[in-house]
């Protein structure tokens, strides 16, 4: 063993003696303390799963009132007025990346106003040259049964919905005409413009007084007189003024509703031969229970459907309800977001699918005052009776007191 240190001076002879055992130096500290303090130990969190911007910005506000913080070390900090430099970066730079934002959202809602405002300025010429070059006028005779009326768009105006049952040319059907004097299929009236919206719909077996001709169906006028004697005696019946006259054209408006992208009808069955159906040249048409999405030609079958083999004891009346659903459902779909993307197309074939006598800008005051008005309820004239007349056909007749009825129901509409 090797022999014991030495016993300092001040050590007795007596005294036990122990060996010492060496001591660790004492580790660096990682950050020293300044003078005259005592040291302290740092610790780490434990790093987050999940990244929080909260934690960050508190940090970033700690920092900015530590005194630390305040001195920028590339610049000497003059006495008594701590650096700002850094912290004026910090406040300057969160500023300017939401004004960067502010603007780049205002470029895009200003490019989606503009092109907006140029879809509804395409489709609004497109449908201005499509009504004075593409859209048909009535007989001359029409305006001379017509009344005054202001613009459709501010002004409450009547107007005379009609559409003849003639058989398209190529027909098959035994006993039908494609050529020559035909009835109304459709006799409706609207009530549009200055806050008003009604729709009346007229039965075509009503019977009714036609001068020359005696009690007749109202839809004879149309056979004898075009649409001229139609206006007279509606006018004649109801006791009402009547501004304008809208005769849909059947060749053209299967294009209307295929622009639109076909309409949704929702209704019972429905199956009927229109123009004697697919075996005479005509069209055949079946729709289920519920809703259906229609087609131009399904929905042109549709409004035409006066016998539905579906449930064969419908009158007139269901037929006019169906006629009113789908003015409905068109309405609607004009008012959709698809209809929007298919504007101009719309426009386009707007103003060939209809007869009238308003010009091109009170065709669209017209469909103005329809489109901002609400749904009105459907409105049918109801007949209260049945008559004979000599030819052996049977038609309804409707009391005085109820055609005042539904008149005043029509125009406080």
């Amino acid at each position: 063993m090797p022999p014991a240190a030495d016993p300092p001076d001040d050590a007795t002879d007596d005294a036990p003696r122990t060996p010492r055992r060496p001591r660790r130096p004492p580790a660096p500290a990682s950050n020293p303390a300044p003078s005259g303090e005592q040291p302290y130990t740092r610790y780490r969190a434990r790093r987050k799963l999940l990244y929080d911007r909260r934690d960050e910005t508190q940090q970033a506000q700690t920092s900015a009132r530590s005194p630390e913080a305040r001195v920028d070390p590339d610049q000497p900090a003059r006495p008594g007025r701590p650096g700002r430099r850094r912290r004026l970066r910090r406040l300057r730079r969160p500023r300017a990346r939401t004004g960067l934002r502010w603007l780049t959202r205002a470029r895009l809602i200003f490019s989606l106003l503009t092109l907006v405002v140029g879809w509804l300025l395409l489709s609004l010429v497109l449908f201005l040259v499509s009504a004075q070059f593409n859209r048909s006028s009535p007989p001359s005779n029409v305006k001379t049964e017509l009344d005054a009326g202001g613009f459709p768009l501010t002004s409450t105006n009547n107007v005379l919905v009609l559409g003849s049952d003639q058989r398209t040319a190529g027909s098959r059907e035994p006993g039908a005409s494609s050529s020559g004097p035909s009835r109304s299929d459709v006799i409706m009236l609207v009530r549009a413009g200055g806050g008003h919206a009604a729709r009346l719909s007229i039965p075509r077996d009503t019977i009714v007084e036609i001068p020359g001709h005696g009690q007749q169906k109202i839809n004879a006028a149309y056979a004898f007189g075009g649409p001229a004697l139609s206006i007279a005696v509606v006018k004649r019946y109801l006791g009402i003024p009547i501004n304008h006259l809208v005769e849909v054209n059947f060749a053209n408006f299967p294009h209307l509703i295929d622009a639109m992208g076909g309409v949704d009808y929702t209704g019972g069955c429905v199956v009927s031969r229109i123009n004697g159906g697919f075996r005479n040249g005509g069209y055949t048409l079946r729709l289920r229970r519920g809703t259906n999405h229609l087609d131009g030609k399904q929905a042109l079958a549709l409004a035409r459907t006066r016998k539905n083999l579906c449930k064969p004891s419908e009158n007139d009346l269901d037929r006019a309800k169906r006629q009113q659903a789908l003015l409905q459902d068109m309405k609607s779909r004009l008012l959709s977001i698809s209809s929007f993307v298919r504007l101009p197309w719309i426009s386009w074939n707007a103003p060939p699918a209809i007869i009238s006598d308003m010009s091109g800008a009170s065709l669209l005051g017209l469909f103005g005052a329809l489109s901002s008005s609400g749904s009105p309820p459907t409105e049918i004239l109801r007949p209260t009776g049945f008559l004979t007349l000599p030819d052996g056909e049977a038609g309804l007749t409707v009391s005085q007191a109820a055609k005042q009825a539904a008149v005043r129901r029509f125009l406080n509409g």
